[in-house]
């Protein structure tokens, strides 16, 4: 064991699991967060997070928490305020970057008042005129749940038909639904880890968007990184990803979404403030192209709650 870490560190419990949609990802990130930690020295232990968690962290004795459950309940803000009671450092954003970031509408609403660029929206319900929102945003629109993560219950809307259904299926995963301008062009990713910007990876999927089956399942999405973009370019999508992150608060590590129209704008899509850290994941691959394996990876992560 690498006494210098054991020591720099403490005990460390690794949470992942947990009761949302995400749980499956949540514990493959897991396993592999817990399986680099330990490897690299650390004294870090599993827990596969229920509602005893704080029990569990108060009788563990544990002097900080690498969180890595993804969606409600432990990227929401929920954790991090037990965290912040029970006085346990932990990594990733507190508790208003978590809850603004989880949610889509409360992120666009802080980009837009920040003027930062981010898609035309309108806020769906039962009753909404769904015929005027398609003569305002135009078609095709992406419908979403405010509040789900990993692209679960996401539609491209393609007709006016279509903009009731998808609003159902997203309304079983959310009480908030938002249909959004479609933006034409590259979808990128600006992994960010300790107020470093990791270099940008553009994503090309076999579908329609990068959905849950691109992102976890698929063998077919491709990752390009470098992104081929000019470097002033990227460092220009690079800034405007760090001005997003730090205009919901956020700090520690993260991931922000973007996507780039035909004639070079960059428009924001989302932040991830508890990346997944699986085989497909995006924030790993961003920090191998600056030549930071994922065990070097996992401990900078654990760094930022010293």
């Amino acid at each position: 064991m690498n006494a210098t870490l054991h020591q720099k560190f403490g005990k460390v419990a690794v949470l992942y699991g947990g009761w949302a949609a995400e749980r499956p990802v949540s514990l493959k990130s897991g396993a592999a967060v817990l399986a680099a930690l330990q490897a690299s020295g650390v004294d870090a232990h599993g827990i596969d997070v229920d509602r005893n968690i704080i029990k569990i962290l108060q009788e563990g004795g544990f002097d900080r928490v690498f969180n890595i459950l993804h969606g409600a309940g432990g990227e929401d803000g929920v954790l991090q305020g037990a965290l912040e009671i029970l006085g346990i450092p932990y990594t990733g954003c507190g508790v208003m970057a978590s809850a603004i970031s989880m949610d889509k509408l409360m992120t666009k609403r802080v980009w837009a008042g920040a003027g930062l660029p981010t898609p035309a929206y309108r806020v769906l319900t039962a009753t909404t005129d769904f015929d005027a929102v398609v003569a305002e945003l135009g078609l095709p629109l992406m419908v979403k749940p405010a509040t789900e993560g990993s692209s679960i219950g996401m539609s491209k809307v393609k007709a006016a038909a279509e903009l009731a259904g998808a609003y159902h299926k997203a309304a079983e995963c959310s009480t908030v639904v938002i249909a959004e301008q479609w933006i034409s062009g590259a979808e990128y990713t600006a992994g960010i880890v300790a107020g470093e910007s990791l270099p940008l990876i553009r994503l090309e999927v076999p579908g329609e968007f990068y959905d849950y089956q691109a992102k976890y399942i698929s063998d077919d999405t491709r990752y390009f990184c470098p992104c081929g973009l000019e470097s002033v370019e990227e460092q220009a999508m690079q800034t405007l990803a760090q001005q997003a992150f730090a205009a919901v608060g956020g700090r520690g590590w993260g991931r922000v979404d973007l996507m780039r129209d035909a004639q070079g704008k960059a428009w924001l899509i989302e932040v991830n403030t508890n990346p997944g850290m699986t085989d497909h994941s995006l924030v790993p691959m961003g920090a191998r192209a600056i030549g930071m394996d994922f065990n070097a990876l996992v401990v900078r992560i654990l760094e930022t709650t010293l």
